[in-house]
């Protein structure tokens, strides 16, 4: 059995590095949350700016057309991120303690 567990050691000392998150230029792990909150508000500031604009009669259609489609990408994202979220809270509340 020490033959065993000593080859599994080997095999997930060597996976390891590849599924280690990549590390930053700025030396981050990652993307934090209020980073990821402020994008999201300023693409829907965007968009809304762009649709004040286009009734104002400053912006073309299609720059409409393209904000919306950006911000109806990032509300489907957050509301998909939100639903994860409470999906994963629930699981936790119906484990046995």
């Amino acid at each position: 059995m020490d033959v065993k567990s000593s080859l599994a050691a080997q095999g997930y000392a060597a996976t390891r590095p590849a599924t280690a998150p990549k590390p930053q230029p700025d030396g981050s792990g990652g993307p934090d949350f209020a980073g990821v909150a402020r994008d999201f508000a300023q693409t829907i500031q965007q968009g809304e700016q762009t649709a004040m604009a286009t009734m104002a009669g400053d912006a073309d259609p299609h720059a409409l057309v393209q904000a919306l489609a950006q911000t109806e990408l990032a509300v489907e994202t957050a509301v998909t991120v939100r639903n994860k979220v409470v999906e994963a809270y629930q699981e936790i509340l119906r484990m046995p303690v």
